[in-house]
């Protein structure tokens, strides 16, 4: 799957000049977490979350800092978050480096990046718009109906074909000393495996595979002192 077939599109966006009370109602009102960032011709130019409205002034959760710490930030640095609790627009709070991903990125690439950067929603570009954005839940999404998108049956061979040709493009598969039997969807796993880790993984492969109903694990595993 592909990050078009789960993004939420259209998508609740804000401009540089709107004002940071009226994003935080706005998060209120439309129950979200955040919203990207967008000048007069839609393009990107950064994203707004709640983190951004963590420590506000309005709130009395702005930073305070002891004497002796503040001797360890630089001015700089305390500028800048002056800035982030007094702030009145979005332009003044925003996170202006943002991760962007394509339509057709895999969603796999798309969990990967959330994970490296430890971020919480991707938005998705195209020639230069933003046409939708991809949170956790909507990966969670696409893992709950998965399964909804096989409509048509596949037969006995498509499905050992399938588990046949997937593990051998695993580097932990040793395929030469297996073999996969699959009679009305059910799959039967026959042969050595090297380890019982190999040996689980084998079958949560056959598991996954579309078409599969049930899967019967008559495999040996090859251990120090024999077989198992």
């Amino acid at each position: 799957m592909y990050a078009r077939d789960v993004m939420v599109a259209p998508v609740i966006t804000v401009k540089p000049s709107t004002m940071v009370r009226e994003v935080a109602e706005l998060f209120l009102a439309k129950k979200i977490s955040a919203a990207p960032v967008v000048d007069s011709q839609e393009r990107l130019v950064g994203i707004v979350s709640e983190g951004d409205l963590l420590h506000r002034v309005e709130a009395g959760t702005e930073r305070h800092r002891s004497w002796w710490l503040k001797g360890f930030v630089g001015d700089d640095t305390l500028a800048a978050e002056y800035v982030k609790a007094h702030g009145l627009k979005v332009s003044d709070v925003m996170t202006r480096s943002v991760l962007t991903a394509a339509p057709q990125t895999p969603l796999h690439e798309i969990a990967t990046l959330m994970e490296k950067n430890g971020i919480k929603r991707v938005p998705i570009v195209e020639n230069g718009q933003m046409v939708g954005i991809v949170s956790p839940s909507n990966l969670i999404q696409a893992v709950a109906t998965s399964r909804k998108l096989l409509d048509i049956p596949l037969s006995d061979t498509a499905i050992r074909e399938s588990i046949l040709s997937h593990l051998k493009k695993q580097p932990w598969a040793h395929t030469s000393m297996l073999n996969v039997t699959v009679n009305a969807g059910v799959v039967d796993l026959w042969g050595i495996a090297e380890s019982a880790a190999e040996r689980k993984a084998i079958k949560v492969a056959a598991e996954s595979t579309l078409g599969v109903c049930a899967v019967n694990d008559n495999l040996i595993t090859r251990s120090v002192g024999g077989w198992q």
